[in-house]
């Protein structure tokens, strides 16, 4: 599975960003590709070249930016 880039203007095109705009661009493709679109950590880290435990801050950071709570998260388990 190739994952692509995503640009601010993927979400605003259809009127519904979720609140991804808070997010930088890093914090949002890792978002997506891990939480909506079901891309493992690993995988992800490999297709944007990037470390897994990159990959983690950049969630965690995005997740906390949405108010999601992190404890719930089970991030590592993916790695």
């Amino acid at each position: 599975m190739r994952v692509t880039q995503l640009s601010l203007t993927d979400f605003d095109s259809d009127g519904c960003d979720d609140g991804l705009t808070e997010l930088t661009e890093a914090e949002r493709e890792a978002y997506v590709a891990v939480e909506q679109d079901g891309v493992g950590v690993r995988e992800f880290a490999r297709e944007t070249e990037r470390r897994p435990g990159t990959v983690g801050n950049l969630l965690r950071r995005a997740r906390m930016r949405l108010g999601e709570d992190d404890a719930d998260q089970e991030v590592t388990e993916t790695w």
